[in-house]
């Protein structure tokens, strides 16, 4: 039988930041925590999104993220690269956030949306219009950046999620599609009834503005990373590997 190997840490951290993919999950899988690490630091930010685009809340949006990575840990040997690790540790953040949704509300229904469409009824409330007054760059980007936030909260899930992973996350629509387990053809009509959504006026600050949407840097994405590390090694909670001692 396959031996489990406890979470360990390596002295050897720097060595995994210029891995490729499958040789970094082929060291998590054997218990390295430095290699699931690396995979967390790339994966933090994308995942943070597609989280907050789902339950609206930065912290909620964390906690789904970490659970999301235990969950993934766990099952990493189940991981056979039929698509990137990236989509595979979306579809799981996907589920995690969607499945605490339930819990509290009741998800949005596209056929509602589609048929408020049709009424035109469905109109972004902007809060506020905003007027590049002030002359510190870095305020304004800050208010901008608030704007699209809002902008992008009222959008309907099934829309809101398609405009993340395309429009800010920059995935194909390949990628967004297998990521959704939906078709690429309603990947395109999400995203340009997403985009008709936002209005006219949100038009001049995506270009500038839209990668530095919904952050999850620095501290924030440290302290994630530390934590999970630390309560796999408490737990010692282990990858059911096919690797032996």
């Amino acid at each position: 039988m396959p031996i489990a190997r406890p979470i360990a840490r390596t002295e050897a951290a720097p060595v995994y930041a210029d891995m490729e993919e499958p040789e970094l999950v082929a060291h998590a899988c054997r218990g390295e925590s430095d290699a699931f690490g690396v995979i967390m630091q790339r994966c933090n930010q994308p995942l943070f999104r597609v989280a907050r685009a789902i339950v609206s809340d930065d912290s909620e949006a964390e906690d789904v993220v970490q659970e999301s990575y235990f969950k993934a840990f766990k099952a990493l040997a189940t991981f056979r690269g039929d698509s990137s690790l990236s989509t595979w540790l979306t579809r799981i953040t996907i589920n995690e956030a969607r499945g605490r949704l339930r819990s509290r509300k009741k998800t949005v229904n596209l056929a509602e949306v589609e048929v408020a469409q049709k009424e035109g009824s469905l109109v972004i409330p902007f809060r506020g219009a905003y007027v590049m007054e002030n002359p510190e760059a870095e305020v304004a980007r800050s208010q901008i950046r608030t704007l699209i936030e809002n902008a992008v909260d009222e959008l309907p899930e099934p829309f809101r999620l398609v405009f993340v992973l395309r429009d800010i996350q920059d995935y194909s629509v390949d990628e967004t599609a297998a990521s959704l387990g939906i078709k690429p053809e309603t990947v395109k009509t999400r995203l340009h009834r997403a985009r008709r959504q936002l209005r006219v006026q949100l038009n001049e600050v995506f270009s500038s503005t839209m990668q530095d949407a919904f952050p999850f840097l620095g501290e924030r994405c440290e302290r994630i990373n530390q934590r999970v590390l630390t309560m796999l090694s408490e737990r010692r909670i282990c990858p059911e590997s096919d690797f032996r001692s």
